[in-house]
């Protein structure tokens, strides 16, 4: 349960209707192969003890007796399991017939959820047999236990932070108020749902949407069981489609008409980080009182393999980077063309270096102009060689404005810093960082004024990346009118130009973006060697790919240093030593809190994603907070890796 990961499964077991013996045992073999798996929460199927297509059978003594027996034979042969339990099964309270899921502990009776809403349409016709279940929780007596009875039940981990379950069976999702609404407005994170879902065509698909969306709308895990082939008599088909979903994403789920076992490692950590985020999450139990029961787990280090993207802000799935890539391209192009149409400008005036950042910077001002119906000829460009510019991205960055039609200015700035270099009495042999921010700061100074000449405004085109580093000059390239990648990660830049050399239809353009893509990352303000760059930005402070790795799980969650080293390492295990990792993300830490005075003073710019830098928005960061605690949890982390 190390870093808020606990693995939790779903079942299908094979079942035969009416016969809880045999179901029990099935029961067995499921909670078996989840102990091995060191599975700290089981969901099973609606009335998986009895079946639950056993019509007016419960009605019949003998079946409600012997399911009773069989969960009292399951509550002894699991009493020395950490796991807790949720199996479905038919119980007579008061002489009242209820569908129930009964959650088991080490022998322990935790409580009784009774199902709430009860379908009597179609092929259903549970108000038939059962009696609807209330939400106010009474105390009853079963198996020789004091246990509560009712819905509103909490089940809460006194070990395992954040960790409460709570229950809703079947048709209780379908309803358009869902108790487990309410069950995550009183604090519940873990939603079990044991069902009885019988498969008709397509409805697997609005099932996934059912269970996902709740599980987004709830900021909650939801671990969805449902009945399988045994169940299948007479009219109806079951197929056991399991699921297991966190804040909308499915993280596991079972292929359907086969009994499957199915499990996930949910991360309570992130969950429990957006409800704090998301102001308009009320922990509120909307007016129902909440019966709270109280368990300790064993606790372990859960193994980890659920799937981290490298690339977290990179879309997986190649079917969704059209949609993706353009919908972005979109936004930071609307923000442009507010800003222009709302100024009255026709000009817009970008250093053209012919990195990624400036190219990215182009293609979205050129759809900017496009949008507005403004000639890219008010597009400059100007191009500033000096000490570090080698011929290979002096040329791109001429072939790259000729071909999208925009204007290009050169101005060579070597005489300029040199005269400066003599005017603040620094040797141009002293290749330190006054030698590099003077150019940069140069340009800067130039790019301003032309705007100033044609009635037009800078645009920025630094990164987010570059931002969260403090990668950049301050008042040079870290200053502009209107700054549009300054949402966009180095990972994403890249993503983008590449979709752009995609999808574009004209040859030459789509070979120097491709060419862009091939030339390393740098601000070419140290001298070439041999006339190839010899300044390498990863290099200097890390791979990117590293640095928005951790950016995002910062940022996004406000995981501590430990733990985004422990995804890290699962993301990149095999390509970066654990040295290697833990060198960038000591880099990063440090420079983030160290360079925040530089993003306190950003221009406007679009968010594009979940993550932002903006001081105006998604940052309210002071620029003199200390690194204390990130950089104490380091060398913790350090010691425990046992590194040099």
């Amino acid at each position: 349960m190390k870093d808020g990961f606990l693995r939790v499964a779903a079942a299908s077991v094979d079942v035969k209707v009416a016969d809880p013996v045999f179901n029990k045992e099935n029961i067995m073999k499921a909670i078996k192969k989840a102990e091995e798996r060191h599975v700290k929460v089981l969901v099973l199927p609606e009335l998986a003890l009895s079946a639950y297509t056993c019509g007016d059978l419960f009605w019949q003594k003998p079946l409600l007796e012997e399911s009773r027996r069989q969960l009292a034979a399951l509550v002894e042969e699991t009493a020395d399991l950490s796991m807790v339990l949720v199996v479905g099964v038919p119980l007579v309270i008061d002489q009242k017939l209820y569908n129930c899921a009964v959650f088991l502990y080490r022998g322990r009776i935790l409580g009784v959820v009774p199902k709430h809403n009860l379908p009597n349409y179609a092929e259903f016709y549970e108000a038939r047999h059962f009696t609807q279940g209330k939400r106010e929780v009474e105390m009853i007596r079963l198996l020789g236990q004091k246990v509560p009875f009712g819905m509103n039940i909490l089940f809460c981990c006194e070990n395992v932070e954040n960790l409460v379950l709570a229950c809703e069976i079947c048709e209780d999702l379908w309803v358009p108020l869902p108790p487990s609404t309410f069950h995550a407005l009183a604090g519940a994170t873990v939603i079990c749902n044991p069902s009885a879902s019988d498969e008709t065509t397509t409805k697997d698909d609005y099932r996934r949407e059912l269970v996902s969306s709740q599980s987004a709308r709830l900021v909650c895990a939801y671990i969805y069981a449902s009945a399988g082939e045994g169940e299948s008599t007479q009219d109806l088909v079951y197929s056991g489609h399991n699921m297991i979903t966190e804040y909308g994403a499915v993280l596991a789920e079972s292929a359907r008409f086969e009994n499957h076992y199915t499990e996930a490692e949910i991360d309570l950590q992130r969950l429990a980080a957006d409800r704090q985020k998301t102001s308009t999450f009320r922990t509120d139990d909307g007016g129902q009182p909440y019966y709270r029961v109280y368990f300790t787990l064993e606790e372990e280090e859960t193994e980890l393999n659920r799937h981290f993207s490298r690339t977290p802000f990179i879309p997986d799935s190649r079917e969704d980077r059209e949609k993706r890539c353009d919908e972005i391209l979109t936004i930071q192009a609307m923000g442009f063309k507010k800003r222009l149409a709302h100024t009255s400008c026709r000009h817009a005036v970008i250093g053209i270096s012919g990195g990624l950042d400036s190219t990215l910077a182009v293609l979205v001002t050129a759809r900017a102009f496009d949008m507005l119906g403004l000639p890219r000829e008010g597009i400059i460009c100007v191009t500033m060689p000096c000490f570090g510019t080698t011929d290979r991205t002096y040329s791109n960055a001429v072939t790259l404005t000729k071909r999208l039609g925009a204007s290009l200015r050169e101005i060579r700035i070597n005489r300029s810093v040199e005269q400066h270099f003599k005017d603040i009495g620094h040797d141009i042999d002293v290749h330190d960082v006054t030698y590099e921010n003077s150019q940069a700061r140069e340009r800067t100074q130039i790019l301003m004024d032309i705007a100033n000449q044609v009635g037009g405004m800078v645009i920025g085109t630094g990164d987010m990346s570059e931002l969260a580093l403090g990668w950049a000059t301050y008042n040079g390239d870290h200053m502009s009118m209107y700054a549009v990648n300054c949402s966009v990660p180095k990972t994403l830049v890249r993503h983008l130009v590449r979709y752009y050399a995609d999808t574009t239809g004209e040859e030459e353009l789509r070979k120097v973006l491709l060419d862009v893509l091939d030339t390393p990352v740098s601000p070419e303000l140290l001298p070439p060697v041999d006339g190839v760059i010899s300044q390498k930005t990863e290099d200097l402070v890390g791979p990117y790919e590293l640095h928005d790795f951790y950016l995002y799980y910062m940022l996004r969650f406000g995981f501590g240093p430990s733990k985004i080293f422990r995804l890290a390492r699962k993301a990149f295990g095999g390509d970066y030593e654990d040295a290697v990792i833990y060198k960038w993300l000591r880099t990063f830490c440090w420079r983030f809190f160290a360079q925040h005075f530089k993003r306190s003073c950003l221009p406007d710019g679009p968010k594009v994603g979940s993550i932002a830098v903006s001081p105006r928005g998604d940052l309210r960061m002071p620029s003199d907070a200390s690194p204390a605690v990130w950089m104490a949890e380091l060398d913790g982390l350090k010691e425990r890796l046992g590194l040099v």
